[in-house]
């Protein structure tokens, strides 16, 4: 990513604010969830805010830039504080790659609005602005998917689980950063993981982006 600096710092700029804005509203939705859910956790930590600077982990930042993998700063919830702490925190994980997902619709809705209307100049603008971001977000929701820990999918489909078999799933949660690791290792000059994301990420952005500015 950080490629697009020096080649087209115009890119560079869209991507990095729909970064932002996905990582955002991912984070928000994951403390406002645990907040409603009656952990205050998130709430007197001061993540409950769409500001950028709470959710951001600068290490992970750094990553996503130089590598393009990278992670925000996660949100803390005290399962003692949950009515049902394995269903909760299911919910909890669920919320963000949610989130994504909803608001890339909403900007393919409003883009697909534009064309409706004939708004070229709000296409042309909505096509600059909206287009990094919903593709932004397939990507960080699907991503976040992944049942692996420490990745959303690993909590969702605990809450899933039969009481038993989650207690069983949840024992490989201390394997969570090897098997990612293994997946994102590159081999022959690309990973697993992108081959387990991309053909996802590639039929959401096709479902959702107009055809007519593709």
């Amino acid at each position: 990513m950080i490629s697009y600096l020096f080649s087209n710092p115009l890119l560079f700029i869209f991507t990095l604010f729909s970064l932002l804005i996905a990582i955002t509203i991912h984070e928000f939705s994951h403390a406002w969830v645990a907040d409603y859910l009656g952990d205050p956790t998130p709430r007197l930590q001061g993540r409950l805010k769409l500001n950028p600077l709470v959710h951001i982990d600068n290490v992970g930042m750094i990553f996503l830039l130089l590598f393009g993998f990278g992670w925000g700063k996660p949100v803390q919830f005290d399962p003692y504080n949950l009515k049902d702490p394995r269903r909760d925190a299911a919910l909890i994980s669920i919320a963000g790659p949610s989130s994504n997902f909803i608001l890339a619709i909403i900007l393919s809705l409003l883009l697909k609005l534009f064309i409706i209307l004939q708004l070229d100049f709000m296409l042309i603008i909505g096509s600059l602005i909206f287009v990094p971001m919903i593709q932004m977000n397939i990507l960080l929701g699907v991503f976040n998917l992944l049942p692996i820990h420490p990745m959303d999918g690993f909590k969702i489909v605990e809450g899933i689980l039969p009481e038993e078999k989650a207690r069983e799933w949840s024992s490989l949660q201390r394997f969570g950063m090897i098997f990612l690791i293994m997946l994102i290792f590159p081999i022959g000059g690309s990973s697993m993981l992108s081959g387990i994301l991309m053909p996802a990420v590639r039929f959401l952005f096709n479902l959702l982006v107009p055809g007519k500015i593709m």
